[in-house]
């Protein structure tokens, strides 16, 4: 067996690395994908990402028209091609997984980098919708739409910023562990802008 192979298995054996000598009572965490703490981020995340929504709706709700004009100015059909590009990203992704469960490394991170591309292809997708926007003189002070437009697309950006560089440390050594939690925590961007698209470019 090679040393190669033999990196492969260490994921499987993880559980074999523990103290003998002791039984310990199953975890209900033991079969999450990835490690528990990236669960803990993905939740607090998804946490933050509702309580914003929930405070864009409540305050939709005092001013439908004002919002509805503000809506009005977005490129929605460039945000329909990130949404493509972000989905397409998560596919990726989830096929990087299944490449580093069947020990093939080439495959594994040049399925990452994909991934990791397409998230760059959204990012200046994104940049180019912001300059067309302050080209427009729009800013988070010219409506109240605006100031949730940006804060929660500008956090969603940076979580894909932290996405891609998440996949570009994992791919120096893509073990199924760690491309897991990489594509757990990549599947939770990717479901915070499928949120966050319908809410504030379609919604009326």
């Amino acid at each position: 067996m090679t040393a190669a192979s033999e990196s492969w298995q260490a994921p499987a054996l993880e559980r074999e690395d523990r103290p003998q000598g002791r039984d310990e009572p199953p975890s209900p965490f033991d079969d999450l994908p990835g490690d528990l703490m990236i669960w803990v981020l993905i939740v607090s995340e998804l946490l933050v990402f509702g309580a914003g929504l929930t405070a864009f709706l409540a305050v939709r709700i005092t001013d439908p028209q004002g919002f509805a004009e503000a809506q009005d100015q977005l490129h929605r059909a460039m945000a329909g091609v990130n949404t493509l590009v972000l989905v397409t990203s998560g596919w990726l992704a989830a096929l990087a997984h299944r490449a580093a469960l069947a020990a093939q490394i080439a495959r594994t991170r040049g399925l990452l980098a994909g991934a990791g591309a397409l998230g760059l292809v959204f990012l200046l997708v994104k940049a180019l919708e912001y300059a067309d926007a302050a080209a427009q003189g729009i800013s988070t002070e010219t409506h109240a739409f605006f100031t949730f437009y940006y804060l929660l697309t500008g956090f969603h950006a940076a979580h894909v910023v932290a996405g891609i560089a998440l996949f570009a440390l994992v791919a120096a050594r893509p073990t199924p562990r760690p491309v897991q939690a990489v594509t757990a925590f990549w599947h939770m961007v990717d479901l915070v802008w499928v949120l966050l698209f319908p809410v504030v470019y379609l919604l009326r």
